[in-house]
């Protein structure tokens, strides 16, 4: 069931995200006299298909991607036929250059535009909510990975390259992605400086648990028949102590609980202000039967907005999304950073979709895949509607326009190079599930 509700989001999302795009194409096309011939929703033969007026309606088996056929413009298609007769004014080839070129972006418009209108939807609805990194009273609990870079447990995070991070779910994937890869942390009072090094981009991306909020060991219930129970253990007590040392914090009592497992240990606790002893049985697995109240220690931010402050805010998110997206792509093309070893085709889109269907984070994660098409689509590869573009540009500083051999050309060799991208993105993302 759960995969299903994955696999269902993702197509959801897609299915918009190819429709509004292709519609940028459509409506400026239409808006210029340009005949449209075909409105396909994913590739592969059509399963559903409709005419309405001069263009027909299609929605394809193959779930990549879509197209608006222009007539008169080389494309995916690949249809020749239509260039062998003298250019018609209704056609693409005959618009002027500015026309074609807002044409050719009119799919990266509408996914910028539907981000925007996506991240306005969230600030009026949810907000902002997110775990203050700057109100974080205990610092953080480091992975092994991290503490070799030079990290220690309760470390506060000041600031990356130069920049200070409020969002703590922010902290790693900037980490990532800034070319400075140097993060300022408070230990003991005193601000010191890490430096990574890029070759440490890739596996900085597989630590899930780079970094955790430290928490103290307070008690919030006690489970009968446990341990804690027996020993007299109440909700607010605060293990302070373990045998007689120093110890306040769940990742210093968790591995002392699992040291004594199936033995009893002689715990410190604050109870109203007062030190009180006692020895507490530990079972087989390491646990004393508490549950601990976490949840207070961890500092969550709340914003609201109005319709006034959600429209600036919307435009921000757009920015701030395209700019980190950017960024990453010039990670990838960095060969010592190893990050085309991440790149990931469909099963890594669906995955990012949770297991339940919530409508916040479908939002957000259509708003994020909106950025990523335009900013994908903008890229001057010949297929892509930043490689047309660029010809157009090329053409309206020359005064001369390639030929269609060359436009053909063109477009087989970037369409070449997409499926092998698509397949090693699909490939990465087989291997994945084998690991």
């Amino acid at each position: 069931m759960d995969v299903a509700i994955k696999i269902l989001q993702f197509i959801c999302s897609f299915t918009l995200l190819v429709m509004v795009h292709e519609m940028g194409h459509l409506l400026l096309g239409k808006l210029f006299g340009v005949r449209v011939e075909e409105f396909r929703i994913f590739f592969g033969k059509a399963w559903f298909k409709r005419r309405w007026g001069e263009t027909e309606y299609g929605i394809g088996w193959l779930p990549f991607g879509g197209y608006a056929k222009l007539a008169g413009m080389v494309d995916e298609s690949m249809d020749t036929e239509q260039l062998k007769s003298a250019p018609q004014p209704w056609e693409f080839r005959s618009k002027p250059a500015w026309q074609r070129l807002l044409i050719i972006l009119g799919g990266v418009m509408m996914n910028a535009i539907l981000a925007f209108v996506i991240y306005v939807g969230i600030s009026l609805a949810w907000g902002d909510r997110y775990i203050s990194n700057s109100q974080m009273p205990y610092g953080y609990v480091y992975s092994d990975y991290a503490k070799a870079l030079g990290f220690e447990d309760g470390d506060k995070i000041v600031s990356i390259a130069g920049t200070p991070i409020e969002d703590y779910a922010r902290i790693l994937p900037t980490l990532i992605i800034e070319e400075e890869k140097s993060i300022v942390v408070l230990r003991n009072g005193e601000e010191l400086t890490i430096d990574i090094p890029v070759q440490s981009v890739m596996e900085l991306s597989e630590q899930t648990d780079f970094l955790t909020p430290r928490l103290p060991f307070v008690v919030a219930n006690v489970v009968e028949g446990m341990g804690a129970a027996e020993a007299g253990l109440r909700s607010g007590d605060e293990v302070v102590g373990v045998d007689g040392q120093e110890a306040r914090f769940y990742d210093q009592i968790a591995p002392a609980l699992l040291a004594h497992a199936g033995d009893t240990i002689g715990l410190t606790l604050l109870r109203d202000g007062a030190p009180v002893e006692c020895r507490v049985v530990v079972s087989a697995e390491g646990q004393i039967g508490v549950g601990l109240a976490s949840a207070e220690y961890i500092p969550v931010a709340n914003r609201s907005y109005t319709l006034l402050e959600a429209i600036p805010r919307g435009a921000e998110r757009v920015v701030e999304e395209m700019r980190d997206y950017w960024k990453q792509l010039k990670m990838i093309v960095r060969p010592q950073t190893e990050m085309y070893r991440a790149l990931g085709g469909p099963i890594a889109i669906g995955g990012i979709f949770p297991n339940e269907w919530n409508w916040e984070h479908f939002w957000k994660i259509t708003a994020l895949l909106s950025v990523v098409l335009a900013i994908m689509n903008v890229l001057p590869i010949p297929a892509l509607d930043g490689g047309h573009a660029l010809f157009i540009v090329i053409e309206m500083l020359t005064g001369r326009r390639p030929s269609d051999k060359v436009m053909m050309v063109a477009q087989a060799i970037g369409m070449t190079l997409l499926l092998l991208l698509m397949f090693y993105a699909t490939a990465n993302d087989i291997t994945r599930l084998f690991r």
